[in-house]
């Protein structure tokens, strides 16, 4: 055979690479099957009845996804074979072919896995079938230094054999090999770009400026109002928020209507009750997701602004409802067993979602890219700035809704976010995340756990790194409006759906207290660039009172039936208005809670709780017959000025309950027999307001 015509093997190459991906792809498959786990309630007799096509239809899927992607890394080890037998002018042998496929999906998705692990361990958190304590000694090797050591010994490894294979072909007049060879280099590092990380979005200037400001609402999913301005011990973990503030109003004591995500977010949008809306848990109905009142962004758009929302897997909601935004850059309903069983068994999902961080997957996997329990902070984060580019370059206005998991549980952050304030030395199964809460099953579980299950302190470090990455978060956003020269232009929201209990009264979570304000209480700053900052508010104000306050901040009017009032003129120097009455009543329990009082009102367990009404939507909905009993059963409180009263139902009348917040801020003491005059009139108020109506009349004689 002539020296100029030796033939890279082109097909073998394919075909070996085809192979090992496919044989690698099942071996994966089913060893993820023998522990099948999926994220969401595993609603097995839905399945097996009605969902038992799309299963097999979405492992089938998961499978060419991990096949194409194994065939790709296959590629790279058998092309390396190949070249080494261009460049020894040995023969193409297929066994020694087929090792080199297996060494190449060893090698690089070893790579992944150590860049996971040290990066973003909550992705392997949220997808391992096994203990992390076995990752420990492997993660305490790593370091950024020694992770980019290791991609220049292989990325330069690789690109040194390359150039040898290209100079043997060269000097051996195979040029049609060299330019395929070439070009199938080119191909890879191309492929391999466009599926990485996008870059950071460049700051555009506006030719004109808008004489209505813009509006940028940052949330961060079960914030806690304590972690924001001050410290924890000696640790400052919110000073970009501490500057923000500086510039707008804080609201020391706002509450929710309901410490839930959904019923939340669509009460401070919608600025009305939640029995007003219809949301009252997180699993309504479809036909409920048609709000039946205005909504904030309809609002702004109806007035010429141009509305977005961008999020993770927490903001799913803001796709769920018909909020009215122009665009939404946000994963599907995460509450949807289709969604969830596209998800896959855990096995399968861990390898793909090493290699879904990036653009590929979440334009190809954004079941797997979207993963609950992993924060995209800083994803969020870079597609809010791109979002505001965008606007920036229109002549409308803007509201840009950011909303982010960054603070909820199980409270995994990347690097170095989960080590800035935890013990080095902890050994503990929750070193990167709050342990056993990927599976449905144990979240429930773990609901009914008391204090001394957990690592309480390593779980508050953690949590206190979410914080601090979520603030970090919002100095970049900020820093990019300056960069646009809109930030004299743009009302600033920092806002959470609910707050987080760490057992202050019994038990974990949110919404499952009406005693304590830890989840209930909510985070609020407002700052207006047009208004004087550095206001700091101490009376109570309610997350419905956020749309008005935009409403009247833009000029826009308000409409009739929205329940909050405007702050506004607390923003503009004014006296504080009377003091105003906040309500918020529990969510749907999962478990029986610690500390629960004896004969309350109980209904089934979750899963018993959930239907899917809609077979081919896929939405999981509370079960028609069960949503009276749920809502008997929920825990109320009302608090006005320093008096906050609370509501348990029993099956024989109902335990209430009055706290002086002023001299008991944990609500540990009953003054109700002390007060009986104070406790009658806001349980006269909370009463009206469990009926369906509400009063924004100030507590007589409560000051």
């Amino acid at each position: 055979m002539p020296l100029n015509s030796l033939p890279t093997p082109l097909a073998p190459i394919l075909a070996v690479s085809a192979c090992a991906g496919l044989v690698f792809a099942v071996a994966v498959l089913a060893k993820s099957l023998t522990a099948l786990g999926r994220t969401g309630p595993q609603l097995t007799r839905e399945v097996m009845t009605h969902f038992r096509g799309y299963l097999l239809f979405s492992l089938a899927r998961l499978t060419l996804f991990a096949w194409a992607i194994a065939t790709l890394l296959a590629l790279v080890g058998v092309g390396a074979y190949a070249l080494g037998t261009v460049v020894l002018t040995s023969a193409f042998s297929y066994p020694a072919a087929l090792l080199a496929a297996f060494a190449g999906i060893a090698t690089i998705g070893a790579r992944q896995f150590l860049h996971t692990l040290y990066h973003s361990p909550g992705v392997i958190v949220a997808s391992s079938n096994y203990a992390m304590q076995r990752f420990y000694g492997l993660w305490e090797r790593l370091s950024v230094r020694r992770l980019l050591a290791l991609d220049l010994l292989l990325a330069g490894g690789l690109a040194l054999w390359v150039a040898v294979g290209l100079f043997a072909l060269a000097g051996r007049g195979a040029w049609t090999d060299f330019w395929v060879v070439l070009l199938l280099v080119a191909a890879a590092a191309s492929l391999a770009r466009l599926a990485g990380r996008p870059r950071e979005p460049e700051a555009v200037r506006p030719a004109s400026a808008n004489p209505l400001p813009n509006i940028l609402l940052i949330g961060s999913d079960t914030l806690r109002a304590d972690r924001v301005g001050g410290t924890r011990g000696e640790r400052a973990l919110t000073p970009a928020l501490d500057r923000l503030a500086q510039k707008g109003a804080v609201f020391d004591h706002c509450y929710v209507p309901c410490a839930r995500t959904a019923p939340s977010i669509v009460s401070m949008l919608t600025g009305a009750w939640p029995h007003s809306h219809g949301i009252r848990d997180n699993f309504p109905q479809p036909d409920r997701t048609r709000l039946p009142m205005p909504v904030l962004p309809k609002l702004f758009k109806q007035a010429g602004y141009r509305t977005a929302a961008v999020g993770d897997w927490a903001a799913s909601d803001l796709d769920k409802f018909d909020l009215g935004f122009d665009c939404c850059d946000l994963p599907p309903d995460q509450w949807n067993l289709k969604f969830l069983l596209r998800q896959g068994p855990k096995d399968i999902r861990l390898f793909l979602s090493l290699f879904s961080q990036g653009r590929f997957g979440k334009r190809f996997l954004p079941e797997i890219h979207y993963l609950a329990g992993v924060p995209l902070t800083r994803e969020v984060g870079r597609d809010t700035r791109h979002r505001i580019s965008q606007m920036a370059d229109c002549d409308e206005p803007f509201f840009l809704m950011s909303f982010m998991a960054s603070t909820h549980p199980p409270f995994a952050s990347r690097y170095p976010y989960y080590t800035l304030y935890t013990d080095p030395l902890y050994r503990g199964p929750s070193k990167f995340a709050m342990a056993r809460l990927t599976d449905p099953f144990e979240i429930i579980r773990r609901q009914g756990e008391p204090r001394k299950e957990f690592d309480l302190d390593q779980i508050l470090d953690l949590y206190d790194g979410c914080v601090r990455s979520f603030d970090d978060e919002v100095a970049r956003i900020c820093a990019h409006l300056d960069a646009c020269g809109i930030a004299d232009n743009t009302i600033v929201v920092i806002f959470s759906d609910h707050g987080m209990e760490f057992f202050e009264h019994e038990t974990w979570g949110q919404g499952n207290s009406a005693i304590g304000d830890y989840s209930a209480r909510v985070p609020l700053i407002i700052a207006d660039p047009r208004a004087s900052g550095g206001c700091r508010v101490s009376q109570v104000v309610r997350s419905v009172d956020l749309a008005p306050t935009l409403l009247d901040l833009a000029g826009l009017p308000i409409p009739g039936g929205m329940a909050g009032v405007s702050l506004a003129p607390l923003l503009r120097g004014a006296a504080p208005p009377p003091e105003l009455p906040a309500f918020c009543e529990t969510g749907i329990w999962l478990t029986d809670l610690p500390g629960t009082p004896a004969g309350h009102l109980r209904y089934p367990k979750l899963p018993e709780l959930l239907e899917i009404p809609d077979k081919k939507l896929g939405t999981i909905a509370l079960k028609p017959e069960y949503e009276e009993s749920v809502v008997r059963a929920k825990d109320r409180m009302v608090r006005i000025g320093d008096w906050k009263l609370t509501y348990q139902p029993l099956a024989q009348g109902a335990l209430w309950k009055l706290f002086d917040l002023r001299t008991d801020p944990e609500c540990r003491n009953d003054v109700i027999g002390e007060h009986p005059e104070v406790a009658a009139d806001l349980r006269a108020r909370l009463e009206a307001w469990m009926a369906g109506g509400a009063s924004n009349a100030p507590l007589p004689g409560a000051n």
